[in-house]
């Protein structure tokens, strides 16, 4: 594959000003790779980083945004080990420094040298450049294969499903036969539903606003949806529930109000994962959670690997990622898909841009 000089790439120049630009293609460093991009997926933490930027980001003016992407490695750094040119890959945005005592413990989505980039520290679409561009480098700790099975449109949300599975895992798994209530249809949420099913959930309830999500976690394998426009959640669950509570709550909307709520419905010894991003304070009954033994546990990110554990599931079938594609764009109309994925425009939930490398 020839590589050229320079490549089509969206970039922030100021809030809300993205433009799509040409830029020279990067060169991959020691354990790096240049991937060929292929497709990247619009996340909800990439409005806030259009309107306010992030800590840390490459300057406006170069920054390049996009963190949930797929595509081919196209050429090999110094001392790349376990992969090979033309390998289909998609990626998790973390790359710890993998020294601090965090990372070395595994932990590197909370790595202590976060936006450091002498440290060795990534955030790829963060504190560097990520996807929205035709080619963008990457460590190979951030790497995994696609199964054949999957496209990759598809490969983008093995990021999304992480981001449960990792929720999963930071509230010590679900036992087989287990109630457990996600709260949100958004795209993690949809996942998680997924995700519980497959660890051993025995009933899973899905919480939220909109009918059409609700409607669509159910056909992913949700057994009962509430919606808290029409219902009062917490007397629904509780019924559900006999008047014990759920057993794990997999909190994926990120609102004040969907937390109070989920540590009113869970058991006495329940588990709450953490898995939404939170804009403003939540004021929660400590006193319940603390008299209760309810356990809280926050979730950043796609940690522990979790790219690796969903790869296969999603790769036999067992977790969907094509009905949570509405919408695909080119590189070229980035803008109007940040506002179809922004206002919902046409139902939507995931909005992918794909792209296409000159020749």
């Amino acid at each position: 594959m020839k590589i050229p000089e320079k490549m089509k790439a969206a970039v922030l120049f100021g809030p809300n000003e993205m433009r799509v630009v040409e830029k020279k293609v990067p060169k991959p460093g020691w354990q790096e790779v240049l991937l060929k991009v292929e497709a990247c997926a619009i996340c909800g933490t990439d409005p806030k980083i259009l309107a306010h930027g992030w800590q840390n980001q490459p300057p406006f003016g170069e920054y390049t945004p996009g963190h949930e992407y797929a595509g081919t490695i196209a050429a090999l750094g110094e001392g790349v080990i376990g992969f090979s040119f033309g390998d289909r890959v998609a990626i998790e945005p973390h790359k710890g420094c993998g020294v601090c005592s965090n990372c070395l413990r595994g932990f590197y989505t909370v790595c202590f040298n976060y936006g450091n980039l002498s440290a060795g520290h990534r955030h790829y679409g963060f504190t560097t450049n990520g996807g929205y561009a035709e080619y963008v480098v990457n460590h190979i700790n951030t790497l995994h294969r696609i199964p054949d099975t999957l496209n990759f449109e598809e490969a983008t949300l093995m990021t999304t499903a992480g981001t449960a599975m990792y929720g999963i895992t930071r509230v010590g798994g679900v036992e087989p036969g287990e109630t457990v209530v996600v709260n949100g249809p958004g795209p993690i949420g949809l996942m998680a539903v997924q995700l519980v099913k497959q660890v051993g959930a025995g009933r899973v309830i899905i919480t939220g606003t909109r009918d059409e999500r609700l409607s669509l976690a159910c056909e992913l394998g949700a057994d009962i949806s509430i919606n808290i426009h029409k219902e009062n959640v917490v007397k629904r669950v509780l019924e559900l529930t006999q008047g014990i509570g759920a057993d794990v709550v997999m909190e994926c909307a990120g609102t004040s109000n969907s937390l109070t709520d989920a540590i009113e419905f869970t058991r006495k010894n329940g588990r709450i994962g953490l898995v939404g991003i939170y804009s403003e304070p939540v004021a929660i009954n400590a006193f319940k959670i603390a008299q209760w033994n309810i356990t809280l546990a926050g979730s950043r990110a796609e940690g522990d690997r979790s790219l690796s554990k969903v790869a296969p599931l999603m790769g036999d079938g067992r977790i969907k990622a094509r009905p949570l594609i509405t919408h695909t764009f080119p590189l070229d109309q980035i803008n109007e898909a940040f506002q179809t994925f922004i206002n919902r425009i046409g139902g939507a939930i995931k909005v992918v841009i794909k792209l296409e490398a000159p020749k």
